[in-house]
């Protein structure tokens, strides 16, 4: 049996929180007792998790955001101070897979829009968000990743590819600058999982056959714990 994560007085922020394995954290994290900030671009999105939480007695705040916008992430650090005096979690799950296509083939606009939305908007989130995880007793950051062999260079996978690697490297690299603090960081490949962009990439699987999203949230949950002592680590599910 899997012991009860308390979340109570947390502040989380989960990005592609309006579908798929972020709705489905932000309603665990909920649960648990913290307050979940709700990102991504979908509005309704938002709404339908909004309204789960609520209805099972959590508390949410939607924060509508397109992450290509990268100027305007700057200001979410202060924004969450001046709301919520600050956070305590942060993941980064909001991901974008582009055209599946030989490297030559790739529309270099496309290519930019992933590397942006996968590597470059974490990148000034933990920017902005780093003085308030700094100040939280147990700060706890959580980034999504793919499969070892999708980094390791799939064919027809490479923008995908290399922003997930990009994406590690920066994790690491901030696992290691907070070694020696109460400032957690580590990373999950979550596998095989039913969301629309598993159902993007392989068109032809039978998504019942595939784990939903609420059965990841487990490692999600312990990672979130005030008590977690990994960091650095790369967990494949």
């Amino acid at each position: 049996m899997s012991k009860t994560i308390d979340l109570s007085g947390k502040t989380a922020l989960v990005t592609g929180a309006s579908r798929g394995i972020g709705a489905a954290v932000a309603k665990a994290y909920a649960k648990a007792g913290a307050h979940v900030v709700l990102l991504a671009r979908t509005v309704g999105g938002l709404e339908a998790v909004d309204d789960e939480i609520r209805a099972a007695g959590g508390n949410a705040t939607l924060m509508p955001v397109d992450l290509m916008k990268l100027d305007e992430l700057d200001a979410l650090g202060p924004t969450l101070y001046e709301r919520f005096g600050g956070l305590d979690i942060f993941v980064g799950n909001a991901g974008m897979l582009g055209t599946l296509s030989p490297l030559g083939h790739i529309d270099p606009k496309e290519w930019q829009k992933v590397i942006d939305t996968n590597v470059s908007a974490n990148f000034r989130l933990l920017r902005t968000l780093d003085p308030l995880l700094q100040k939280s007793d147990n700060g706890r950051v959580i980034f999504v990743t793919t499969s070892e062999d999708v980094i390791d260079g799939r064919a027809y996978w490479g923008t995908y590819g290399v922003s997930k690697a990009a994406l590690e490297t920066l994790a690491r690299t901030y696992a290691a600058e907070n070694d020696n603090k109460s400032l957690k960081v580590n990373i999950v490949d979550p596998g095989r999982v039913r969301t629309d962009m598993r159902a993007a990439a392989k068109p032809g699987e039978d998504p019942l056959t595939l784990p939903s999203p609420d059965d990841v949230v487990p490692k999600f949950l312990e990672l979130a714990a005030p008590d977690c002592n990994q960091n650095g680590a790369i967990i494949h599910l």
